[in-house]
C-alpha cells in the first residue's frame, strides 16, 4: 500500500509541474500584455487629441436673432427750459421801498401789489391839490348858475370853468403817478426772488423782484445751419431732463425760418405741459427725428464689416454638423449710435454672430 501510495503522489507532482508556467513564460506573456496596451493607449490618445483639435477650432460665439423693428435717426441738440413769462419786476418812479407785501415761493396775480414806495410827498400834494379842486368846485358852479342868470360875463364864467378843469387833469396825474409807487406783478405766477430790501432805493429798471409762470414752459435750442432744410416746426422730438431722469416724446412747437448771421443757426422752441419737476434754464438733451422706418431689420453698427469695398456680417446657421458660420453680403442704411438700418441681405430670424466674429470664415464651426 505504502508503494502505490508514494507512486500517485509522485505522479501528481510531475502532473502538476508540467501544468505550472516557469517564471519566464510568466514575464514573456507580461510584457506582450504591455506592448498591447500600449499600443491601444496610443490609438485611444490619437483619437481623443483629433477630438481635442476638432473642438479647439470651433469659435465659441455669441449670436442675436434678427427682429422687425422701428428705426428711427435723430439729429441731437442740447437746449434748455425756458418761461415764456419769466419777468424782472422793477419799480417805476424812484423812491424808497417802505413796505414788501410777498415772499419768495408766493403765488401772485397779475395786478397784485408786490411792495410799495415812498409816496408821502405825492399823498400831501394831492391833499392839497384836492382842497384847491373842491375850491374851483365850488366857484365854477356858482358861477354856471349866475352866468344862466345872465349875471357876470362869460369871461369869469369861462375863468371858473378853465381852473376846475385844470385842476381835475392835474388831480388824475397825481392819482397816476400815486399808483405808480406801487411794484406791481405783470403776470399770474410765482416770486422767484425777492432782490429788494426795506430802504432801498428803487429806481426804474433796476430789477426788485423776479415772477415766473412755471405753468407756460417751453424748450429752446438752436440748430445748426445744415439740418435747416430738414427740422420744420410739427417734427417728432424726443426731449430728455438729465438732471430728474425724465424723457417725453412730444413735437416741435416752431421751427425758424431765418438763420442767426452771427451763430449760422436757427432758433426751435419746444412747448411743454406743465410739470412741477421742471425749472427755467433746466438743460434739456433733444433728439429731433429726421428719418423713420416703421418695419426695419436693426443691427449693432460693429458687427458689420467690410471687404472690397462690400458690407457683410457672419450669421450662424444650423447644418448636419452643428452650427456654422455663414458670411452673409448686406445693404446697410442708416445709423445712429450703434445701431444700424439694414435695407437688404437680412430676413427676420437669421442669428446674427454678434460676438467671436472677427475672423469666421464661410462653414466654420462654431459653437455656441
Amino acid at each position: 500500500m505504502s508503494y502505490k501510495y508514494h507512486s500517485a503522489l509522485l505522479f501528481l507532482l510531475a502532473f502538476m509541474a508540467c501544468g505550472q508556467p516557469t517564471a519566464e513564460e510568466k514575464l514573456k506573456k507580461l510584457k506582450q500584455q504591455e506592448a498591447d496596451l500600449k499600443k491601444e493607449i496610443a490609438l485611444l490618445e490619437k483619437e481623443v487629441n483629433k477630438t481635442d483639435t476638432a473642438a479647439k477650432k470651433m469659435k465659441s460665439v455669441v449670436i442675436t436673432a434678427v427682429k422687425d423693428s422701428v428705426f428711427e435717426h435723430y439729429i441731437d441738440i442740447q437746449g434748455a427750459v425756458d418761461a415764456r413769462e419769466n419777468v424782472n419786476v422793477s419799480s417805476k418812479v424812484p423812491g424808497v421801498i417802505t413796505a414788501i407785501y410777498v415772499k419768495e415761493g408766493q403765488q401772485v396775480s397779475k395786478g397784485q401789489t408786490l411792495a410799495q414806495v415812498d409816496d408821502q410827498i405825492l399823498r400831501a400834494n394831492l391833499a392839497e391839490l384836492r382842497t384847491q379842486l373842491d375850491l374851483a368846485t365850488t366857484l365854477y358852479a356858482k358861477q354856471q348858475n349866475l352866468w344862466k342868470q345872465q349875471i357876470g360875463s362869460e369871461v369869469q364864467y369861462l375863468n371858473a370853468k378853465n381852473q376846475k378843469e385844470s385842476l381835475e387833469r392835474k388831480m388824475a396825474t397825481l392819482n397816476d403817478q400815486l399808483s405808480q409807487a406801487k411794484i406791481i406783478s405783470p403776470i399770474n405766477g410765482s416770486v422767484d426772488a425777492v432782490i429788494a430790501k426795506l430802504g432801498d432805493n428803487a429806481s426804474p429798471g433796476s430789477t426788485s423782484f423776479r415772477v415766473v409762470n412755471n405753468a407756460n414752459l417751453r424748450v429752446l435750442a438752436n440748430v445748426a445751419e445744415a439740418y435747416a432744410g430738414v427740422v420744420k416746426t410739427g417734427d417728432p422730438v424726443v426731449i430728455r431732463f438729465p438732471d430728474i431722469d425724465k424723457q417725453l416724446r412730444t413735437k416741435i412747437g416752431f421751427a425758424a425760418r431765418a438763420i442767426d448771421p452771427v451763430s449760422r443757426t436757427i432758433k426751435v422752441e419746444v412747448p411743454l405741459s406743465s410739470d412741477p419737476a421742471l425749472r427755467p434754464n433746466m438743460i434739456a438733451q433733444i433728439k429731433i427725428i429726421d428719418y423713420i422706418a416703421p418695419h426695419a431689420l436693426v443691427i449693432p453698427v460693429n458687427v458689420i464689416q467690410y471687404s472690397l469695398g462690400k458690407s457683410f456680417v457672419i450669421v450662424a446657421e444650423k447644418s448636419k454638423d452643428g452650427w456654422i458660420a455663414k458670411r452673409r453680403e448686406v445693404e446697410v442704411g442708416r445709423t445712429y449710435n450703434d445701431k444700424a438700418e439694414i435695407k437688404s441681405g437680412l430676413q427676420a430670424g437669421d442669428n446674427v454672430v454678434t460676438t467671436g466674429y472677427q475672423g469666421l470664415n464661410d462653414n466654420d464651426l462654431i459653437q455656441l
